[in-house]
């Protein structure tokens, strides 16, 4: 296949460039690039036609690529790529964001650089980069507007930065936009073994915040192993929803109230974790995986002056785009996982090949999978 070919050329130019003095490097190396870039490369792309059911509109393809980029433009060869579900509902057609059909799926990514356009200044070969808007990542190379990647560290690990932009971002955002929360402050969420989840319980601890952490009741020994594992993130504590109706932490004062709640659930176990809140405490929805709405009771309302909010990270990234404020988020996350304090959850890997089984798992609404699957996109 060309494209080996093509990253072994690149390989020797990028090694020749490194010997070579620093004045004029870039422009020595984007030529170099190029003249090797006016060549069919080939990829392979998991792709669908239509909005359905990912099992029947979604394939594997090959894929030729234009052989010149345009000026904006930036080449990436792909390391991984998460299955999120934002993704399946995006190919099923329900999620709010639609890409133009045919599309390329997946949100997030990462990859390394291995040409840029006559116009691009904030990235060279070499350069590893994630998604920071652009779209289409379930390819082995793909084409992506410059503008829309975000240049990270080559010594911090692939699977957590590849999903940095979902999962921990939302976590950051919500322990910081709806509550100005203090050293040992309580914050309750259910559906704490989901990817964001582990996020939440990890930001928590490095903001030394106390976690009560909801999950769903299964059979032992996976119960107590999925106990055992949150808590080696860092949670506080962890609870079945059974246990969390009994529980008297917050009835016997051993815990205050919290003032943070965090759901991703909805339905009953939604209004559980509300039934705890502190009066004027906020309950934060990021999530529905149950499809049941969520129930307020209209005491906590009246009596309690409890807040409902939505939080939808790809609203607040249109929002804030290149702003201090979002620099300063990946940045600090960057550094969490590069110290090792903010981990990838436990995941799954899988060749490109079996596409269909990540898909058919993400799908799946039993919550007891316990891992996430990555594509294997090298």
């Amino acid at each position: 296949m060309y494209l080996d070919k093509f990253c072994s050329r690149f390989a020797m130019f990028h090694r020749v460039f490194r010997m070579s003095s620093l004045v004029g490097q870039t422009t020595v190396l984007r030529s170099l690039v190029a003249k090797h870039h006016h060549r069919d490369i080939h990829c392979r792309k998991i792709v669908y036609e239509e909005y359905g059911d990912p099992m029947k509109v979604v394939s594997l393809v090959e894929h030729t690529l234009p052989d010149k980029l345009d000026d904006e433009q930036v080449l990436v060869k792909m390391i991984v790529a998460p299955v999120n579900p934002a993704d399946i509902n995006t190919i099923q057609g329900v999620y709010p964001v639609k890409p133009p059909l045919p599309a390329t799926g997946g949100f997030e990514g990462i990859g390394d650089v291995l040409a840029v356009g006559s116009c691009v200044k904030n990235l060279c070969p070499g350069d590893r980069v994630i998604p920071d808007g652009a779209i289409g990542t379930w390819c082995t190379t793909g084409v992506f507007d410059s503008k829309l990647l975000r240049k990270v560290s080559k010594d911090t690990n692939v699977y957590a930065l590849s999903g940095i932009s979902s999962n921990p971002c939302t976590a950051y955002r919500m322990l910081h936009d709806f509550v100005s929360l203090n050293k040992n402050d309580v914050i309750i969420q259910n559906g704490a073994n989901s990817a964001c989840g582990q996020n939440i319980i990890q930001l928590a601890k490095i903001f030394d915040y106390t976690s009560v952490n909801i999950i769903r009741n299964r059979p032992e020994p996976d119960l107590e192993n999925l106990k055992n594992h949150l808590k080696s993130l860092g949670a506080s504590y962890v609870l079945t929803e059974e246990e969390l109706r009994t529980t008297d932490l917050f009835r016997s004062g051993i815990l205050p109230r919290p003032r943070l709640g965090i759901n991703n659930i909805g339905g009953k176990s939604s209004t559980e974790v509300l039934r705890t809140l502190n009066n004027s405490g906020v309950m934060v929805t990021y999530g529905g995986m149950s499809r049941e709405p969520v129930i307020v009771p209209t005491a906590s309302f009246i009596f309690k002056d409890i807040q409902l909010r939505g939080f939808w990270m790809t609203r607040w990234r249109k929002e804030n785009v290149n702003t201090e404020q979002s620099n300063q988020m990946y940045d600090e996350l960057m550094l969490y996982m590069k110290d090792g304090r903010l981990i990838a959850p436990a995941h799954k890997t899988l060749p490109l090949n079996l596409f269909k089984e990540a898909l058919t798992n993400t799908i799946s609404s039993k919550g007891f999978i316990g891992h996430k699957y990555f594509l294997d996109l090298q």
